[in-house]
């Protein structure tokens, strides 16, 4: 994790020594691991890993993804071969992959890797799942779609106006990893999203369905309803009828 002593991994490209503690904009030094969970139904094991190079003002996991300044407690760091035979040993006989998720996982991906090659060593056929925000360089994207089997990929906002205010980032090196994504990795995408705010987003669904469809009318978009959450806890939720009405569009 060497890099990390200037660490570039992200498109803000803070250049800050993470494992001396300086903190750039996403907050973070040594990875830090917030929960690992067996999931059943998606026949995986998920790490979640805290902090995030967004500031989502409607974060459904914002101690998560806020932290340290989230003033919340978690697990910490664990070394690599350590989360890899905990993973190895914890996994059922139809597990077949390991996620991450968060926060923001492509912040931590020099331990991912590491992780990742850990548990190769056991076992060369677990998949990789990782859950981003899109916000990483081409770099670090190359990378991403070389150690996953599976990638979701959430897209905030279309206009960057719209994307900044959200997120506090703007939304062209996003656009531009889902189109490199979608255009070279197109077996590795489970899924494009994006989170249904009335009045804020709802306007936004289709032009990111109009350019997604425009490199590859096949890749699963899903809508998710807003559920009020942090800074906007007093903002409604997406009617049933307008869920469907983005649907059908």
């Amino acid at each position: 994790m060497n890099e990390l002593t200037r660490c570039n991994l992200c498109e803000w490209r803070c250049g800050v020594n993470r494992l001396k503690g300086e903190r750039g904009v996403c907050r973070a030094g040594l990875p830090h691991i917030a929960y690992t969970m067996l999931s059943k139904t998606l026949h995986s094991y998920s790490v979640t890993m805290l902090g995030c190079s967004f500031r989502c003002i409607y974060c459904n996991a914002y101690r998560i993804s806020q932290y340290p300044d989230a003033c919340w407690f978690y697990r910490d760091y664990v070394e690599p071969a350590v989360l890899a035979d905990e993973a190895m040993a914890r996994m059922m006989p139809d597990t077949d992959k390991i996620s991450f998720t968060g926060g923001e996982p492509t912040i931590h991906l020099p331990y991912i890797e590491e992780v990742v090659r850990e548990i190769h060593e056991s076992n060369p056929d677990i998949g990789v799942g990782i859950a981003t925000n899109g916000f990483c360089t081409p770099d670090t994207l190359e990378r991403v779609m070389d150690i996953s089997t599976s990638i979701s990929f959430e897209i905030k906002a279309y206009d960057t106006d719209v994307h900044q205010m959200l997120t506090g980032a703007p939304s062209a090196p996003v656009l531009r990893n889902a189109s490199a994504l979608a255009r070279r990795a197109r077996e590795e995408i489970r899924v494009f999203r994006t989170v249904v705010i009335p009045g804020i987003t709802e306007h936004q669904i289709a032009k990111i369905a109009a350019f997604l469809a425009e490199i590859d009318p096949s890749i699963p978009y899903r809508l998710i309803g807003f559920r009020p959450n942090f800074i906007l806890y007093y903002h409604p939720g997406p009617s049933r009828d307008l869920m469907n009405d983005l649907t059908r569009q």
